[in-house]
């Protein structure tokens, strides 16, 4: 836990992936987690948080189902939403948030 603290205390935005491996949704997000990863290049940190694995990380950020998006900048939670989305859809919600995005 200490080192995504200090990971979402940094001066770049992450975005965290809460998963669980047994998710069928979770499955469905990854490859469009990693689309996201490489559309937005170095403009966030992309991270996967195993909520079976990690379930202090979980309770501390109210992690009630899986899979839930979290996009942290300077330590606060910014934007949240649970469920798949299209990689447009995220980037496009993700981009208020992070004036650097531009939207193609």
């Amino acid at each position: 836990m200490g080192n995504f603290v200090k990971l979402i205390n940094g001066n770049k935005p992450v975005l965290a992936d809460f998963y669980a491996s047994w998710c069928g949704p979770c499955k469905t997000l990854e490859p469009i987690i990693k689309e996201v990863k490489i559309k937005l290049e170095n403009k966030v940190i992309v991270v996967k948080i195993d909520v079976d694995k990690n379930q202090v990380a979980a309770s501390r950020f109210g992690i009630k189902g899986v899979p839930t998006l979290i996009l942290f900048s300077e330590g606060k939670i910014v934007w949240r939403k649970s469920g798949v989305m299209s990689a447009d859809q995220i980037i496009n919600e993700l981009s208020q948030f992070l004036p650097e995005i531009s939207i193609q």
